[in-house]
This record gives C-alpha cells, structure tokens and sequence, in this order.
C-alpha cells in the first residue's frame, strides 16, 4: 500500500527525466564550482593563503559527504523508502529524529569553532603560519549543521522522488560563496570564502525547504505532524542510530581520508602544493560526479528491490550501473590526459595563477586521473551493499585497506616525487579499494557478474586508450 501523499515507483521513463533534470542542475552547479575555482585562482593564486583555506575547506569536504552525499542518503533513502508505506509517511521519522540530528551536530560544530587552532596543528602540520587557517577554520565548521539539515531534507525529497530540489543544493552553495568573495575578498582576503561557505550552506537549506515542507504535508494535515511515532514507523525511527549509522560513517571517513593524507603530507611540500592537488582534484572528478548521477536516481530503486529481496533485479541494477558509469568515467579520463596542460591553462592560468602554477596542476592531474574509475566504481559498489539498511561492514574494511596503500606509498614516495607521488598514492589506494568491494558485492549482496560487466568495461578501456594516445598523437605532447 502507498502512503498517502508518495509518489509510486519511478517507472524507466520517470528515471530518465529525473536523470536529466537532476543531471541539467548538478552541471549549473558544478559550472558555478568551477566558475568559483577561476575566482579562487584568479584572485588568489596558488599559495600560502590558499593552502590555509583548503586546510579549512576539509571540513565542508568531509560533511558533505557525511552529511548530504553518501552517509546520510544511503542511510536516510532505504529508511525513508520503507516508511512510504505507511499511513503516516515520514512525518513520525521527522518528529523524531531531525531536532536531535540539528542539536548534536550544533555542538559539534562549536567543539570544532572552539577547537580550530588544534584542528589545523592535526590536519597539517607544515604550514608556516596557522592564523589564517584557523579563522577559516571556524566560519567553515558552520557547514557541519548546515550540511546535516540540508542533506536530511535532500534523502527526504529523493525517497520521494523528488530530485528537483536537492540537485541544485551545490548551485545555492556556490552562489553564496561566489558572493561574498565578490563583496569582501578585498578588506577579508582568502577569508572572504570561509564566509561563502558559511553562507553557502544555509542556501543550500533555504532551496529545500518548500518542497521538504510540501512532503511532510502531503500525508495528512497538520496535527500529524506533531503525532508520536507508532507502530512500524517508530520502530523505523529507532533503527536510524549509531548501529546503523556507524558502518556508513566510518566508510565515508575511510573514504574522505584519502585528502587527508594528501593534506597532512603535502603541508611539510613547497607553499601552493595542497593548492595544486586540489585545482586538479576538481577537474578530475566532473567525470566521477556526473556518473554517480545515474546512481543516485536509481538508488531508491535499488533499495525497493534489496527490501523485496529481489536478487535478479539487484544483480541487473549494479550490472548496469558498473557499465554506464565506467563508459563516461574512462572516456573523460583519456580526454583529460591527453589535454590536461590546455584544460589547466584555460581554466586556472589568469591573474596569480602562474604558468608554473599550470604546469605542476597539469602533472598532477594527469596522475590523478588514473584513480577516478576507481573512486566511481566504489560508489557505485557502496550503493550496493547500503541499500540493504542493515548494518555491514565490508565497505569500511575495503575502504580501509585502500587508505593504508594511500598512506603507506604518499609516505614513501612524497620526498623525492613530490605531489604528484600523492597523487599517485591516492589512485592506488582507491583502486584497490574498488576492486576489493567489487570482489564483496559479486560473494555478499548479488551474483553480480564481473566476467561480463568486466569485459563491456575492458572494451571501453581499450576504445578510451585509443582516443587517449589520439588526443596525445594531436596536441603533439606525449607525457
């Protein structure tokens, strides 16, 4: 029975609109990122300043997804789905667990404003002056409650099938930061988009909010929604706790430590290193984040098919997933390999951003790009076994075992290899990462076949090689 107020399954003609409207938003808003990056670049250069805000930018890195992308939706939207069939919908579930959600991530945002000069001795240790890093320590921590409300109401609205609001969350956040960098970079400095980003997370929220308002309206009148949770409902409510949360928390982090470690080595380098890695982590991962689109349309399905314990349709989905997202992530990754010099000089190389600047960007993006079908082949892998909502823990251990290849090889080799050895660590370390969880979901969740999703995948290895070496054969500028 489908609760008053839901929408029914999406059918395949409703995946693929939803995919293009979630697809045309998710491109303003990352258009507007970049568009951020080039002000970023033009204003501020590759430096010591930048290097402080970065510093400051994990944390909104780290929230985000905690908080909005993967923790929170593959926690929040197997939850949410399951409560669709109930009389009341998600209203109990809001009642319940939002105000305490608002109240304990508040307090951890102020530990961090409290705890900034610390935060930024732990996260990189090099840098030479920690002030700066500090003061934007604590405009960013703001993100943390921001973040957590907006991605509450973002899981909420995609249950729903409603992915309008929520896919243009990124576009609100970049607006604001564009803003105040517009309105303050000149008596602020680089800590005019601290204050963007603080900014940026309440529009994220304020975008949402109508139409999680006309959710919860949709179910019944207004006295439901101060009704006590009941029956399945409340028994639901319960199960979002630590039990559930901490295994795709802990995989997050694992997940996320990967600039960590990158951030922590990379402070002891040259003024400007975290800078480089970070323009070209931003090129590099368009092609990751514009495949997961798909996998995050098609995640509720996934999760109705895992709770009607439907193994064929499972199977199906992750085969399908793992081709089309390999298709976009290979044949972009040979495009930016080949011009990576061009791209970098095009985008970055304006005002204090240098050509030597391009040239190290340049390198490291290059390398960098060799571990991008890994990261999108473990989020598509991940999806699997959380849209189960149950707790598991073989992506933690997966996700752990690549972050010890990351640390232990960046540890090695940043001394003589400098950022790009980071950058190769980092695609080591995600690439075994992804093979290993791919290895889990074939033996735990679905007899998903890798021999035929393995060869589709080398075919389009092969084809993105050959358009590689031709884009190489055509700038005259083999690396």
């Amino acid at each position: 029975m489908t609760a008053v107020g839901a929408r029914p399954p999406a059918r395949d003609g409703s995946i693929r609109r939803a995919t293009l409207l979630t697809g045309l938003l998710v491109a303003a808003g990352t258009g507007l990122g970049f568009v951020r990056d080039l002000v970023m670049a033009h204003r501020f250069g590759a430096s010591s300043g930048t290097d402080a805000f970065l510093v400051a930018w994990t944390i909104p890195e780290t929230v985000s997804p905690l908080l909005i992308e993967d923790a929170m939706a593959l926690l929040m939207v197997p939850v949410v789905t399951r409560l669709l069939r109930e009389p009341d919908g998600v209203r109990p579930l809001v009642v319940s667990v939002l105000p305490r959600l608002a109240v304990a991530l508040a307090a951890v945002a102020l530990v961090l404003v409290l705890a900034a000069p610390l935060l930024v001795d732990v996260l990189a240790p090099g840098l030479e002056d920690p002030g700066p890093a500090a003061r934007c320590v604590r405009l960013t921590a703001l993100t943390v409650l921001a973040f957590g409300i907006a991605g509450f109401m973002s899981a909420t609205l995609r249950a729903h099938h409603r992915f309008g609001p929520p896919a243009s969350i990124y576009l609100a956040y970049n607006l604001g930061i564009l803003t105040m960098i517009a309105a303050f970079a000149v008596p602020l400095g680089i800590t005019s988009a601290a204050l963007g980003v603080a900014c940026g997370g309440l529009l994220m929220v304020a975008v949402q909010l109508p139409a999680f308002v006309r959710c919860l309206r949709g179910a019944g009148g207004r006295d439901a929604a101060v009704r006590e949770p009941k029956g399945a409902a409340r028994d639901t409510a319960a199960s979002v706790t630590l039990a559930a949360a901490a295994p795709i928390v802990l995989y997050t982090l694992t997940r996320q430590s990967q600039v960590f470690v990158e951030r922590f080595l990379g402070s002891g380098l040259a003024a400007g290193s975290i800078s480089h890695l970070n323009y070209a982590q931003k090129v590099g991962q368009v092609p990751m984040v514009a495949s997961l689109l798909l996998v995050t349309v098609t995640f509720p399905r996934l999760a109705r098919a895992s709770a009607g314990g439907d193994l064929d349709r499972v199977r199906r989905r992750v085969e399908s997933d793992l081709v089309v997202v390999s298709a976009i992530v290979l044949y972009a990754t040979a495009i930016l390999i080949a011009l990576a010099p061009q791209i970098v000089a095009l985008l970055f190389q304006h005002g204090r951003f240098t050509e030597a600047d391009g040239e190290r960007t340049a390198l490291v993006l290059r390398v960098y790009m060799l571990g991008v079908w890994g990261q999108a082949m473990a989020g598509v892998a991940a999806r699997a076994f959380f849209a189960r909502a149950r707790p598991v823990w073989h992506p933690v251990c997966a996700m752990a075992a690549g972050l010890a290849v990351t640390g232990a090889l960046g540890a090695a080799l940043v001394g003589t290899g400098g950022t790009a050895a980071l950058a190769a660590a980092n695609a080591a370390g995600i690439t075994v990462a992804a093979v290993a969880l791919l290895l889990l979901v074939r033996r735990r969740v679905a007899p998903v076949s890798l021999r035929a999703a393995g060869g589709d995948i080398g075919a389009l290895a092969l084809a993105a090689g050959a358009a590689r070496l031709a884009g190489l054969a055509a700038t005259g500028r083999f690396p």
